[in-house]
């Protein structure tokens, strides 16, 4: 299905523990608080969103990674509404069309291998008027930011479970035919908050 990355998997928790415990911590309990209905978490990871839902009536989380996966399942086992976690990739999402009212993309898109595929994917699985709410990083629109950002992806992407730290997601959001809501950008444009709604 996909590569897993067992030692990223078991560290994730422990490495983004700061930023989770400060303000990203708090932007992404922000996203997944508006999510509604039927929520598919598209990139589940160690199930972060999962303690997060606020409006949920059942919640999805796709993950390629089987080890993620498995570092998810004691957050679904707890979770407050009903919570099943697949392994699956985006690009070929198992559920039928318009099966979701949300989508949460948090952290996710600099990892997906075809974005493209994955969008179409999404706009799929949304029901009309549904939202895919994002919390993602992305290459920076001021260029020494967006230039190192360039340098460090070959190596990043090694040491950080394919992760590109230089994607231009919100532009690919735009090809794929969403309206963008931006809520937020910061740390100069490398972090991006919001809602795309497809057009």
């Amino acid at each position: 299905m996909g590569i897993s990355h067992p030692v990223f998997a078991a560290l994730y928790d422990w490495l983004t523990w700061p930023a989770e415990r400060g303000a990203l911590g708090r932007r992404r309990a922000a996203l997944v608080a508006e999510g509604r209905g039927r929520i598919l978490d598209l990139g589940a990871g160690t199930g972060l969103n999962l303690p997060r839902l606020r409006a949920a009536q059942r919640y999805v989380g796709v993950e390629p990674d089987p080890a993620m996966l498995e570092q998810a399942r004691p957050r679904a086992a707890a979770a407050t509404v009903p919570a099943a976690l697949l392994l699956g990739r985006g690009e070929a999402l198992p559920f039928p069309d318009g099966a979701f009212d949300t989508v949460l993309a948090t952290l996710v898109f600099c990892t997906v291998p075809n974005i493209p595929a994955a969008l179409a994917e999404v706009r799929r699985v949304l029901r009309p008027g549904g939202a895919l709410l994002f919390l993602e990083h992305v290459r920076s629109p001021r260029r020494p930011l967006g230039a190192l950002q360039d340098a460090l992806t070959p190596l990043w992407r090694r040491c950080f479970g394919g992760c590109h730290p230089n994607r231009d997601t919100l532009n690919a959001f735009r090809d794929a035919g969403f309206a963008l809501e931006v809520a937020e950008r910061w740390a100069g444009g490398r972090w991006v908050r919001g809602a795309a709604r497809p057009e």
